[in-house]
């Protein structure tokens, strides 16, 4: 029997993903829907209901549902959840669209039916509103208030079936685990508590740090990359995914770390993000979810450890999955070694702060990197990388620093 945490809502993974003569069959029938166009957030979403790493969910949210998150972070039913999961549309396409209809959903991106939907309820929102609430900000420089800002003005919910995986176990192979692989994977290696380590960014010292800090303390640690879509600058899956096999093969006892991905988009919601990443975790099996500074965040609309106080606001039954709150760490000359703000009583002076912006900044400009900094072996990976880009590919970099984490 297994000993892991339990899905989110206390029942079982529930992957909304067709199989087989079904699937088939809800395919041919999707071919005959009227076609809804999704953005690439909303794809990432419905894969997520697909494979069950958004259980319990069935579908889009309804507006009483969507003002329920947004304002206390519960659906009507009482499930926590901390971010809007909804779709939206143009309404000259909603207008074509009654409720009880089925549609077929389209990611234009990657050519394909994602999935079909029965329209249940067609609503506009305070988009304002969701952003202050979700994002604490109506700031449109936020790349998560402009996602929604520029989102369609009409939301369709329903309940879905999911009928692709959007290409990701293609893509990358058998670092794309579903829940019900990284729980199949934990119980066959004997894992019962297990930290997630959320990250969109290669692993500096800093992350290696904490990931080993979590290892001391539990059984293992899944090393769970962002596949989805980031933001400029950021750098991409297939480099990051390399770069962290590297760190594992070289610094890390074998069978104390998995290194997989997720489909989703970032969102850069800060504090709310880090409740989602830890719900979504619980379904993948993970018992924490490692919590550093300024977890999800982007530029300055958070504070550092803002993430580490939104888990003491929420119902202690709210999830099963814990955070592991985890101070600042970097490099103390003194100490000779990698600290946190808990154990070293050095000064300014002798800490290397360690972040992904500093690392990328420096890396596009051709700079030298200490490998106090990062493993001489991840380097020599990302440096390679920035020197296959393009001029305006590093201008672009330099001009997305600001907001990056």
């Amino acid at each position: 029997m297994s000993t892991l945490v339990r899905p989110h809502g206390g029942g079982e993974l529930k992957p909304l993903l067709l199989e087989g003569s079904a699937r088939d069959a809800e395919a041919n029938r999707a071919e005959t829907l009227p076609k809804v166009s999704i953005s690439s957030r909303e794809a990432g979403d419905l894969i997520m209901m697909g494979i069950g790493g958004f259980t319990p969910l069935n579908g889009f949210m309804t507006h009483a549902d969507w003002q329920g998150v947004c304002d206390g972070m519960k659906t009507t039913s009482g499930l926590f959840w901390p971010i809007p999961i909804t779709l939206s549309t143009d309404s000259s396409v909603a207008n074509d669209i009654a409720e009880g209809d089925d549609i077929a959903l389209y990611d234009a991106e990657r050519d394909t039916i994602i999935a079909t939907m029965t329209v249940t309820e067609k609503y506009s929102i305070d988009k304002a509103h969701e952003c202050m609430q979700v994002y604490k900000t109506t700031d449109a420089e936020h790349p998560g208030v402009k996602m929604v800002m520029e989102q369609g003005d009409v939301n369709l919910a329903g309940s879905v079936k999911v009928l692709s995986q959007g290409g990701f176990p293609e893509e990358y192979g058998q670092q794309f685990m579903t829940p019900a692989e990284t729980r199949a994977e934990f119980d066959k290696r004997g894992w019962s508590t297990i930290a997630a380590f959320q990250t969109r960014n290669p692993m500096h010292r800093s992350h290696e740090y904490l990931a080993k800090i979590a290892i001391e303390l539990l059984d293992g640690v899944l090393v769970h990359s962002l596949l989805g879509k980031l933001k400029p600058g950021d750098i991409p899956a297939d480099v990051r995914s390399n770069a962290i096999s590297t760190l594992i093969e070289n610094y890390f006892v074998d069978n104390s770390v998995i290194q997989a991905g997720y489909p989703l988009d970032m969102r850069y919601a800060g504090p709310r993000e880090a409740l989602l990443h830890a719900l979504f975790r619980q379904n993948y099996g993970c018992s924490h979810l490692i919590v550093g500074r300024d977890h999800a965040g982007v530029g300055d609309y958070y504070g550092p450890f803002d993430a580490h106080h939104i888990f003491n606001e929420i119902p202690a039954d709210a999830l099963e999955t814990q955070p592991m709150k985890i101070d600042w760490t970097f490099w103390c000359d003194k100490c000779d070694g990698m600290a946190s703000m808990k154990t070293c009583p050095h000064e300014a002076k002798d800490r290397m702060l360690l972040s992904g912006t500093k690392l990328r900044k420096a890396l596009s400009e051709g700079e030298d990197v200490s490998d106090k900094f990062s493993r001489p072996e991840v380097l020599a990976i990302l440096r390679e990388y920035y020197a296959s880009l393009k001029d305006d590919e590093k201008v672009e970099i330099k001009l997305s620093g600001h907001s990056a984490k």
